[in-house]
């Protein structure tokens, strides 16, 4: 069994020259002793040197080292050997960790699991070290939310499997929202505004906020800028793209789109806050009401 871990060490690294580090540093760190958490304590000057054959610079080292107080420098030395063996390089795998220290405390076969969980989901190299690069918090949630989030993409939205990898690869933080409120984001593109999967694909639409694509719509809709389609698509005017509307910057967004000023759509943002505002309160007191009610019901029910 050694042997054959050593083996797997030895390919992974003798196929990943861009790494440019020796396939022996990180045998010995799996191989040897100190691949047990629980073997006892190591010395800081062993991990600083299997660091240092990683290709990890003296002051980084030290940081990680420091990061989580009580953990054995061995797990910081497992933890980081285990994301370059997933593709990543020295200081993305790096910057993983210090945004997101509870990797760190993850056994090695964890990380396996989850990048294995990732790469069914569609997701290559290239498209796991971009998600690990911006949502490194996804080796440390919870399967069934992960799961929770994909079947509300493939069951609810009725992206394709080729769809949702491309929406997790290009916007990670998609399944860090909670399910209720990715439908509603997706729900409300598909049917306020008309906008179809496939674009909603190619737009990285999941990647801007609710605030921000509610703001900038609702105040071209109100300019007489945009319409909803009708039930066979159409319009009677032309809309304007979708990333005319979120992917420019607001002062773009308002010369070219819009042709509104800066002061015009302030105010705008701050009575569309307001009608929100005054929609949630409106609901909250229809439901307490409805509360009321019932338990009056329940009552009268009682009594008979």
């Amino acid at each position: 069994m050694a042997a054959s871990c050593r083996q797997v060490w030895r390919w992974s690294w003798c196929n990943a020259p861009r790494l440019g580090r020796p396939a022996a540093a990180l045998r010995n760190v799996t191989s040897g002793p100190t691949a047990d958490p629980t073997a006892g304590p190591a010395q800081p000057e062993t991990a600083q040197r299997q660091l240092a054959d990683m290709g990890i610079s003296e002051t980084r080292a030290g940081e990680l080292l420091r990061m989580q107080p009580g953990l054995r420098p061995k797990q910081v030395v497992a933890a980081l050997a285990e994301l370059l063996l997933l593709g990543l390089e020295p200081e993305p795998a790096c910057e993983a960790l210090r945004r997101n220290p509870q990797i760190l405390w993850l056994p090695g076969q964890r990380l396996k699991e989850r990048a294995g969980l990732l790469r069914r989901l569609g997701l290559g190299e290239g498209h796991l070290e971009h998600v690990t690069r911006c949502c490194p918090e996804l080796f440390t949630m919870s399967q069934q939310r992960i799961d929770a989030l994909v079947s509300v993409l493939k069951d609810k939205c009725l992206f394709s499997g080729q769809q949702v990898a491309e929406i997790v690869g290009s916007c990670p933080r998609v399944l860090q929202e909670e399910p209720t409120a990715l439908e509603y984001k997706f729900q409300y593109a598909y049917f306020r505004m008309g906008i179809k999967q496939r674009d909603l694909v190619r737009t990285k639409y999941f990647q801007y906020s609710m605030t921000k694509i509610k703001q900038r719509h609702i105040f071209l809709e109100r300019l007489g800028l945009y319409q909803t389609p009708d039930k066979k698509g159409q319009t009677q005017i032309s809309n304007p793209s979708v990333n005319s509307i979120l992917r420019v910057s607001e002062a773009e967004f308002l010369a070219k789109t819009a042709h509104s000023s800066a002061e015009e759509f302030e105010v705008f943002k701050k009575l569309l806050a307001r009608e929100e505002l005054e929609e949630e309160e409106g609901l909250r007191a229809s439901d307490e009401e409805d509360s009321d009610l019932s338990d009056s019901d329940d009552s009268g029910d009682e009594k008979d």
